[in-house]
């Protein structure tokens, strides 16, 4: 029997963002469209809260894809999806 693994899971990704951190391109494609953009914070009631900006965006290519960068830490970017 194999043990469970975990789905979903974030990999990192090269972003080129604005100033203001929206994305122009992910991984060499540009970013056609944004779709949606919001924030999670979470487990803020422990000693390792979480805070990400997520991105909903469509690519050039016609890729959708979710990305994030955390908030409250110096971090990369990564896909979701």
């Amino acid at each position: 029997m194999t043990s469970p693994r975990r789905l979903n899971v974030p990999l990192p990704a090269t972003v080129r963002a604005d100033p203001r951190g929206r994305p122009l391109a992910v991984d060499g494609r540009a970013v056609d469209a944004v779709r949606e953009s919001w924030v999670v914070e979470d487990r803020w009631w422990t000693d390792a809260p979480l805070r990400r900006r997520y991105w909903e965006v469509v690519t050039t290519r016609g890729d959708l894809l979710v990305l994030f960068r955390e908030l409250d830490q110096v971090g990369g970017w990564y896909r979701q999806r």
